[in-house]
C-alpha cells in the first residue's frame, strides 16, 4: 500500500463545523490557543488537520511508509501544544500541529493519551497495564493499579487527580498524578461482567459510563459509589463496545452496540449500531443504523464535537483493496450523516483545536500487507 504525503481528498455533501471568527483563550485571562499557521505539516505523516471536516487534509512533508497507528492524540492546556503517540513513540508539537517532533519511546505500540491540567497527559495501553505521566519533554512510568486498563479520566479542576478503569468494571483513583492508587466505591455491573470501556466525562471526573459484553451498559456519577443500568439497549442482551461523553454537555453521550436480540443470521446491520442519551447515559436510544452507506464496526471510533452535543464523528477505514477512509459526521438534531474521503488506512485519533473548534487533527493509519 501507499500514502501519498500531499494528500488533498474531495468530499461529497461536506458540512463545516462553525468556528469562532477567532481563537478562544483557554480561561479567563489564559493565553490564546492558536490556530495553526501553516499549509504542510511537517513530520513523519502520522498526524494531519482539517478545518473542513475532512473534504481536505493539510499534505505533509513525511508519508508513512510501515505499518502505523496513531493511537494517542491530545490538545494539552499549554497553547498551540499537541502529543502524539504513533506506534512505541511519543510526539509533540508546539505550533498548533504544524510541526511534529520525537520526544522519545513509551513503553506499549499501542498507546492513548487523555489530557490534563498543567500542560501534561496521561499515556496507557487500552486492555493493557501501560501506564505513565508524560509532560511533552520526559515519560515518567507508573504503576497501573489493574492489569487491563479500559478507561482513563483526568479531573480539570485538580492537576494530580487521576482515575482509571479495569476490565472488571472497578474504579481506582489517585490524588498524587498516579503515583498510588487505591480502589473506590463498587464495580460497574457487580464486578460480573466482562467491562469493554468505561468513559470518563471530561467535564466531572465523578461522571462515567461503562459499557460491558451482553449486559449493556451502567452509569456513575458518584465516581464509581454506586451505578445503575442504562436502558434502551435490550435488557441483558446487547454489547456496548464504547462510549464517549460530549464535552459540550454531560448530559450528551454516545455509544458504540450490538442489540444481540436484532444479531440474527439475515439481518442487514447485524443489530450493530451508534446509540445516543441525553441524559448522562442512563437512557439510550438509536441514532444510527450500520449500513452500506455508514459502516460500523466493533472498533469504529467515535469522537464528540467539544462545541456541538448534537455533533458526533465517526470512521471507516481500511487498506483492503485500497479503499481508504470515510469519516463521518453525525448531527442528532437532524439525523443527518455526511461523509468525506481520504486516502489513508485509517483514522486512530482525533483532537480538536481548543481555540478554534472547526480544525480538527487527525492521527492517521498505514497498513502494509506483503
Amino acid at each position: 500500500m501507499k500514502r501519498l504525503g500531499a494528500a488533498v481528498t474531495t468530499a461529497a455533501a461536506a458540512l463545516v463545523l462553525a468556528a469562532p471568527s477567532s481563537a478562544l483563550a483557554t480561561g479567563p485571562g489564559a493565553p490564546v490557543w492558536p490556530a495553526p499557521s501553516c499549509t504542510r505539516v511537517t513530520g513523519d505523516g502520522g498526524v494531519t488537520f482539517t478545518t473542513d471536516d475532512g473534504a481536505s487534509l493539510a499534505p505533509t512533508t513525511g508519508t508513512l511508509r510501515t505499518t502505523s497507528y496513531t493511537h494517542g492524540l491530545v490538545a494539552l492546556d499549554t497553547p498551540g501544544t499537541l502529543l502524539a503517540t504513533r506506534n512505541g513513540e511519543l510526539q509533540r508539537s508546539t505550533d498548533a500541529g504544524c510541526t511534529w517532533t520525537r520526544v522519545g519511546a513509551v513503553g506499549s505500540g499501542s498507546t492513548r493519551l487523555t489530557a490534563a491540567p498543567g500542560g501534561r497527559a496521561f499515556a496507557w495501553e487500552m486492555s493493557g497495564r501501560f501506564l505513565a505521566r508524560t509532560d511533552g519533554r520526559t515519560v515518567t512510568p507508573l504503576t497501573s493499579p489493574t492489569a487491563n486498563i479500559v478507561g482513563l479520566g483526568t479531573d480539570r479542576a485538580r492537576p494530580d487527580h487521576v482515575r482509571v478503569a479495569g476490565h472488571d468494571g472497578r474504579i481506582y483513583d489517585s490524588v498524587d498524578a498516579g503515583a498510588t492508587w487505591h480502589a473506590v466505591g463498587t464495580a460497574a455491573f457487580g464486578g460480573g461482567a466482562s467491562v469493554y470501556s468505561v468513559s470518563f466525562d471530561p467535564s466531572d471526573i465523578d461522571h462515567a459510563v461503562a459499557g460491558a459484553m451482553v449486559r449493556g451498559g451502567e452509569v456513575t456519577t458518584d465516581g464509581g459509589v454506586t451505578w445503575r443500568p442504562s436502558t434502551g439497549l435490550s435488557a441483558g442482551s446487547a454489547n456496548l463496545f464504547s462510549t464517549v461523553i460530549s464535552p459540550a454537555s454531560s448530559s450528551v453521550v454516545y455509544g458504540l452496540g450490538i442489540d444481540l436480540a436484532e444479531a440474527v443470521p439475515g439481518s442487514g446491520n447485524e443489530g450493530r449500531h451508534l446509540y445516543r442519551s441525553t441524559d448522562g447515559g442512563r437512557t439510550f436510544a438509536k441514532a444510527v443504523d450500520d449500513t452500506a452507506e455508514t459502516k460500523l464496526t466493533n472498533s469504529t471510533l467515535l469522537a464528540a464535537s467539544p462545541v456541538a452535543p448534537d455533533v458526533l464523528y465517526f470512521e471507516y477505514g481500511t487498506y483492503y483493496a485500497g479503499y481508504g477512509t470515510d469519516l463521518f459526521r453525525l448531527d442528532a438534531a437532524t439525523g443527518k450523516v455526511t461523509k468525506t474521503h481520504n486516502a489513508y488506512d485509517g483514522i486512530s485519533a482525533i483532537a480538536f483545536n481548543p481555540g478554534r473548534p472547526s480544525v480538527m487533527y487527525l492521527g492517521v493509519e498505514e497498513v502494509r500487507v506483503d
